[in-house]
């Protein structure tokens, strides 16, 4: 059955009787055992993965775990899939991860250091596995992305591949975005179609890090974090645009502190199951009566569209989501 939280089992057993007759059992919130963040969710054939950040000081961020999951409910722990001993140039910080499949591996995508200045060692690098539960190894031995351009930090990356086959990734911190080309086999970037290594889509002046981009009806999404990741006003806003590129304009929030349920509410990922057009906005958050930094547990609640598109507010819960075992 795997690891389950306190609040997932209790949930779970308050679902399973209504009015008389059987309910779906539900998810809980948070989703995950202990201080897990910035959650990258994923689907890998039947199986629903989450990769989160160890949310602990800097200097204890020395590896990932996984999770799996067959319906949303039931999370097995995967300790250790990428160590900090497997990049050579990684010393601390580890976090943020990226997980996509191509031809068969699986491409681990992460930021180590928290560099400062072009002059320290670190970035974004990109790790490999023939599986999704790892061992990952470095695939480059140096950072993919190792300096700043436009003003980004080169943390917090997204990688997104569009209808046509093109992979893209959206990264930076310090209130700077940027969108660059990947190479078909991960191990560079080449020039977008106007030229450009490192095009700035920074969408807003609000927008400080955790980029996530998606399509959907012909139209792509991009969503981000704004505030502080260590305060109550942590949050989740989103623009739309005709291409990958931009131009963006912010349209609104649509996930932030809900004083009856938890505070600093941000820098999620995105489920969207393959049988129907159900929606699931992965997330962290702070528990009510938490103030440390590194006290960030992993959410899982719906996310809806309105009649044009547009994101509907999310309405965070303590229930979290119904099992949806995957076709």
């Amino acid at each position: 059955m795997g690891f389950r939280s306190s609040m997932m089992v209790a949930a779970a057993l308050a679902a399973a009787v209504s009015f008389g007759a059987v309910a779906a059992p539900m998810s809980g919130n948070p989703i995950l055992p202990g201080w897990y963040a910035d959650p990258e969710a994923a689907v890998f054939g039947k199986t629903y993965w989450i990769f989160p950040t160890s949310s602990r000081p800097y200097a204890e961020q020395t590896a990932f775990d996984a999770f799996s999951s067959p319906d949303l409910v039931q999370w097995t722990r995967h300790p250790g899939v990428l160590k900090i001993e497997a990049v050579s140039w990684a010393k601390e910080a580890l976090w943020a991860p990226s997980v996509v499949e191509k031809d068969g591996k699986y491409y681990f995508f992460f930021s180590a250091n928290d560099i400062k200045n072009d002059s320290e060692v670190g970035g974004i690098g990109v790790a490999v596995a023939d599986r999704p539960e790892g061992p990952y190894r470095d695939l480059l031995g140096k950072p993919l992305i190792g300096s700043f351009h436009n003003g980004a930090q080169p943390i917090d990356q997204f990688v997104f591949k569009d209808d046509d086959g093109t992979w893209y990734m959206l990264y930076g911190g310090w209130k700077h975005a940027n969108i660059v080309r990947l190479k078909d086999d991960f191990t560079g970037i080449v020039p977008l179609s106007d030229g450009t290594l490192y095009k700035e889509i920074t969408p807003a002046p609000e927008y400080v890090e955790g980029s996530l981009m998606f399509k959907r009806g012909g139209r792509y999404y991009y969503m981000w974090s704004e505030g502080g990741w260590g305060e109550p006003d942590y949050s989740v806003a989103y623009a739309i645009a005709d291409a990958p590129t931009g131009p963006f304009k912010r349209i609104g929030r649509i996930l932030q502190q809900d004083p009856a349920v938890a505070t600093s509410a941000g820098h999620h990922s995105l489920i969207h199951a393959p049988d129907d057009d159900s929606w699931y906005i992965v997330y962290h958050r702070r528990p009510l009566g938490r103030t440390g930094r590194n006290e960030r547990a992993t959410a899982i609640d719906r996310m809806e569209f309105d009649a044009q598109g547009h994101i509907l507010p999310v309405k965070m819960t303590h229930e979290g989501v119904p099992a949806h075992p995957l076709p």
